[in-house]
């Protein structure tokens, strides 16, 4: 019996990064695809290359996604057309789904969500035809996934990594977003080349500056000589900018130029450079909150948002509690650790506001005190002994913080529902952010709840 070949997707979009980043996506799950540059490459590809799918971005140069949209139904076509953007706007959206769009997606995408319009766009099953099996990926080296949300995590690092997209990686502080930056780094083309981090809060303004772009000598008092930045000295590799809600407005609209047109000048040279870098970006702030209240530029978030990977709580994933408790403590001693029954009982139930980072103290402390290979309460710290719960409290799941949560799984689902899937829709009705809501579904979906249209 022949095999029916995979449907073919044309992806378009000007951002060489988020063809990658859509297509490595697309290519994962079984669909054959191609890439055009813009609307006009698009019709040129076209002609020679049928499509079932088109996936287009809407701002690019010469001819935009609602042009391209336009120009394929005055030809008669009836290709399918998702469009995707970094900047929604209702009239866009009204316009687009009137004049024939099956769907509009905004960016930072959520695969789930973008998967999901695909395949209703194809009228393809859920998991048909996969070309791999993200489920069984091996962690990089330092990251336990034992959890449904970190493995969902080591998915995104399959996808996103391999591409020069843009990542911001968000989340509390002590979460492991650095960790997740090293793990795309070394996943990418770049992996040989230099990975530089930068401490946005940790630098002075005036000195943050030149930390990234460099100075001429004698640009100003102090500069007794040339210095590069680390766009030059990471010039085919990866940069990080940790703390990225840290930076002046001033040095945020610099960044944006240089995004924008991959061009800078030292502080007081004339010459214009060409960056080669791929950029990542991490917070602990909510930038949404930081956009409203003026402190973070909203042209700058699109920019850096191409795809984002939130960092879950500790508590939040609690099966990895014990694992990475481990491997941090079996590491410290250079041996095997085992905790004692109470020793692990305290583990699983403190709810860890330091998130990793905390966990990783706490085995080192307990590892010094207990210099063999059992740990014991005793070896804990204090905190976490006094955090204990009484012996006669009851359980989460038989608290009213259960009850709680059922009842906002149920709104949340049925405002899903109301809105036909549609994440921005359904955030603007809770009155939630759409990164939050993402991150809900996510934990509702390993729960076995449907969260997606056709389920």
């Amino acid at each position: 019996m022949t095999t029916p070949a995979p449907p073919k997707v044309l992806v378009v979009d000007d951002d060489a990064g988020n063809r990658r980043l859509l297509s490595g996506c697309l290519t994962h799950h079984g669909y054959e695809v191609v890439q055009a540059t813009d609307g006009e490459n698009a019709l040129e590809v076209l002609r020679s290359t049928p499509a079932s799918l088109v996936v287009s971005d809407i701002r690019m140069p010469r001819m935009t996604g609602l042009d391209l949209l336009h120009a394929l139904r005055d030809a008669g076509s009836g290709v399918p057309v998702l469009l995707v953007t970094a900047y929604p706007d209702v009239r866009d959206a009204v316009g687009a789904m009137r004049d024939g769009a099956v769907n509009y997606l905004e960016k930072p995408i959520d695969l789930d969500e973008f998967l999901a319009s695909v395949r209703n766009a194809l009228k393809t099953p859920a998991g048909a035809a996969p070309a791999s099996d993200l489920s069984a990926l091996v962690p990089p080296h330092g990251m336990i996934a034992e959890s449904p949300a970190m493995k969902a995590i080591l998915r995104d690092i399959a996808i996103a990594g391999p591409s020069d997209s843009r990542v911001l990686l968000t989340g509390e502080s002590g979460t492991g977003k650095e960790v997740v930056a090293d793990a795309l780094h070394a996943a990418s083309p770049r992996a040989s080349a230099p990975f530089i981090k930068v401490n946005c809060a940790a630098i002075p303004e005036h000195l943050l500056e030149s930390e990234l772009y460099g100075h001429e000598k004698g640009a100003f008092t102090g500069a007794v000589a040339r210095r590069i930045g680390v766009f030059e000295e990471a010039r085919g590799g990866t940069i990080l900018l940790d703390e990225i809600a840290e930076m002046p407005a001033s040095l945020q609209a610099k960044l944006l130029r240089v995004i924008q047109d991959g061009t800078f000048r030292r502080i007081g040279g004339s010459q214009t450079l060409q960056t080669d870098v791929r950029l990542l970006a991490s917070t602990n702030r909510d930038l949404e909150q930081e956009m409203s209240a003026g402190r973070f530029r909203e042209d700058l978030f699109f920019r850096l948002n191409v795809f984002e990977i939130h960092l879950p709580r500790l508590r939040d994933r609690p099966e990895d509690i014990v694992p990475l408790a481990t491997h941090y403590a079996s590491q410290f001693l250079g041996a095997r650790v085992r905790f004692s029954p109470a020793a692990m009982a305290l583990l699983c139930t403190y709810t860890w506001p330091g998130n990793v980072r905390e966990l990783r103290n706490a085995m080192e402390r307990a590892v010094l005190l207990s210099r063999s290979e059992v740990i014991i309460p005793e070896h804990l710290p204090p905190r976490l002994r006094s955090a204990a719960p009484p012996a006669d409290e009851p359980a989460p799941s038989e608290s009213s913080g259960g009850v709680m949560a059922e009842v906002e799984r149920s709104v949340i689902l049925e405002t899903l529902r109301n809105n036909r899937f549609n994440r921005s829709e359904t955030a603007r009705a809770l009155g939630i952010s759409r990164r939050a809501l993402i991150y809900k579904l996510q934990r509702f979906r390993e729960q076995g709840h449907a969260v997606d249209e056709g389920m």
